[in-house]
């Protein structure tokens, strides 16, 4: 798809494809293996049933940033924290689609993980590039998240019939600030995918975008296009990131893409904004434009039920 070809569709306000700007809290539901938007954090209306399971997602917490656009992010993601616990269908788990910290520093990593761990959730990470800028290329936040990985952080696992796979497209960035997954980490996804059949659900994570969002601010992945070949015989795909602090959604066969709001500060509208980067928000917006994302889970159809709470 070419930078023109995705302008176009930014600017479109569609059933498969929308762009939203108020913040929320996102519930998932995975309901027969396929991820759809159910409702917003804390209101009343039924969910997860018996037969499936909630997880969330957060995203771009960036603890240790401290400039205009939130000078507390510790704060916010405080406050995300909160509504994840208050829920009224508590998750099963926690995703964090990445930049966890700001500068990789050893003190954001422990904040962070004092911050998080209130939730007593268990919490799959996937590393942003705000998590691997140490002078160690990413050993900090290795080997806190790690350990039981493959490579440079990818691994998968399975919850109750579903199939989620955490890929890691932060090193190696291309021109531009262009994801890449790279030659080893797509062998390891091919081979870890051929022993699922077809009709398996497959939730993808990672902190870039697989599909390009924005190529003239690196909002895409260089060679997602190939991971996603791969994900085309599943009948049910759902893949969650996060890196660009707003949601964005679309659907293309039977691949859902959702990208989560940050709990930390915003970022402007690709073809509207000057560049990417912290967005300033009058101080009694900003929590309009942070959130967090829960997703349930049903067995028996065919979409993931997503939504978007805010802070606010």
């Amino acid at each position: 798809m070419t930078d023109e070809q995705n302008k176009r569709g930014l600017d479109r306000r569609g059933a498969l494809e929308c762009m939203a700007w108020a913040g929320t809290g996102l519930l998932w539901t995975v309901a027969g293996g396929v991820p759809k938007v159910s409702r917003v954090l804390g209101s009343t209306a039924a969910s997860a049933q018996t037969s499936g399971f909630t997880f969330a997602q957060i995203s771009d917490s960036h603890i240790g940033f401290d400039k205009p656009a939130n000078p507390n992010p510790a704060s916010t993601l405080e406050e995300a924290i909160g509504k994840v616990v208050s829920a009224k269908d508590k998750p099963a788990f926690m995703i964090h689609t990445g930049d966890i910290t700001h500068l990789s520093k050893p003190k954001e990593f422990d904040d962070a993980a004092r911050i998080i761990g209130a939730s007593k959730l268990d919490v799959h990470y996937v590393p942003g590039e705000h998590d691997v800028i140490d002078e160690d290329n990413g050993k900090a936040y290795m080997e806190r998240y790690g350990k039981n990985a493959k490579g440079k952080g990818w691994y998968a696992f399975d919850h109750q019939g579903v199939h989620f796979v955490g890929l890691v497209n932060v090193f190696d960035l291309k021109a531009g600030g262009m994801g890449n997954l790279g030659a080893e980490q797509l062998a390891w996804l091919e081979d870890d995918l051929k022993a699922r059949t077809a009709s398996t659900p497959v939730v993808v994570f990672a902190h870039i975008p697989l599909w390009t969002v924005y190529g003239e601010w690196g909002w895409g992945t260089d060679d997602g296009v190939r991971a996603l070949d791969l994900l085309k015989r599943f009948g049910s795909v759902t893949i969650l990131n996060g890196h660009i602090h707003q949601i964005f959604q679309k659907v293309e066969g039977n691949v859902a893409f959702h990208t989560a709001r940050s709990t930390a500060f915003p970022q402007g509208e690709p073809g509207k904004a000057p560049s990417a980067g912290p967005m300033l928000v009058p101080a009694d917006k900003l929590r309009t434009v942070l959130g967090v994302a829960s997703i349930v889970v049903k067995q028996g159809t065919q979409a993931l039920a997503i939504t978007d709470t805010p802070l606010a």
